[in-house]
This record gives C-alpha cells, sequence and structure tokens, in this order.
C-alpha cells in the first residue's frame, strides 16, 4: 500500500515538474495566432455557407487554422533565418490545400465547371494562416477581405452574365 502511495505521489511530482516547464508565454502567444486566423476567415466562410456551397463554416476557418498550425510547428524547429526552408514549407501547405479545394471543382452537365471559386477561396484561407503564423496579419486580413470583396461584389455579376448567356442560348433555339 505504501509503494501505491509513493507511486502516486513521484506520478504527481512529475506531472507538476511538466507543467512548470510548459511555456505559457508562447502558447498565449499561439492561441492569439490560431484564433485570429480563425476570427478573420469566418466572413469568408459564412459567405460560403450563406450561398450553400460545397464548402463552408467549418471548413475554412479549420483550413486557416491548419494553416497557421504548420507553419507555427515547423517555424518551431527552424533556427535563425532558413527562407529555403519557409519556402518548402509554403509549398506544402500551397500544394495540401490545392489539393484539398480540388475536391470541390465539379464537372456539371456538358460544358459547366463549378466550385472554382470555392476552392480558390479556400486555397487564399490557407494563406491567411500562413500570414498570421509569420506576424504578418497584414497580409492575412487583406487576402481575407479582397476574397471576401471579390466573393460578395462578383458572385451577383456572375449569376447574371451566366443567366443572359443561358437566356440567350435558348432563344437561340440551342439546347
Amino acid at each position: 500500500m505504501i509503494d501505491f502511495f509513493s507511486s502516486l505521489w513521484s506520478d504527481a511530482a512529475n506531472l507538476i515538474e511538466a507543467w512548470s516547464d510548459f511555456y505559457w508565454f508562447t502558447f498565449l502567444k499561439y492561441l492569439l495566432k490560431i484564433t485570429a486566423a480563425f476570427v478573420i476567415t469566418l466572413p469568408l466562410a459564412l459567405e460560403r455557407e450563406f450561398y450553400s456551397r460545397s464548402l463552408g463554416l467549418r471548413t475554412f476557418p479549420l483550413v486557416a487554422v491548419a494553416s497557421c498550425g504548420y507553419v507555427l510547428i515547423a517555424e518551431s524547429f527552424l533556427s535563425g533565418d532558413t527562407p529555403d526552408a519557409r519556402a518548402r514549407i509554403m509549398q506544402g501547405l500551397m500544394t495540401g490545400i490545392g489539393f484539398i479545394g480540388g475536391g470541390a471543382i465539379l464537372k456539371k452537365g456538358k460544358n459547366e465547371i463549378i466550385g472554382t471559386a470555392t476552392a480558390v477561396s479556400l486555397w487564399s484561407t490557407g494563406t491567411v494562416g500562413a500570414a498570421i503564423a509569420f506576424d504578418r496579419f497584414e497580409i492575412g486580413i487583406l487576402v481575407a477581405g479582397i476574397n471576401f470583396i471579390a466573393l460578395r461584389t462578383l458572385s451577383p455579376i456572375k449569376e447574371e452574365i451566366d443567366e443572359d448567356s443561358y437566356s440567350d442560348d435558348s432563344d437561340n433555339g440551342d439546347s
């Protein structure tokens, strides 16, 4: 019985020692960055969700958070100024998120492809997360803002153009 309590006390002491080595300032800094990546991409996610797109409210912020997290983890392993390593991080993110976004692109009918705006918006959301991880909040905010404005202002124009071209095709007897 004494061995049990001795072991329990030893385990508790080890746990307390592990928590004392926890880098609270770093944790709070990373928490701020990851939260910022999430919040900055919420308007874009809501816009996609509002228009019932294939990807939306959950996907966009999570892509930004994951991008931010991957960059933060990679940065913790880098020592000094290593632009080649940072470039490889960005290449991996761009490729991976491009692959995810590619799943949003669908061929509908003979001549119609849908989901390209959602795919590229998802890709740019990865940029937001990476920019924030690299302490470039201004880039993250600008990319998210421009993406949001483009979707909100250009989507209705595109839909009107598509409707006009569809009605022009049907007026000509084309089916």
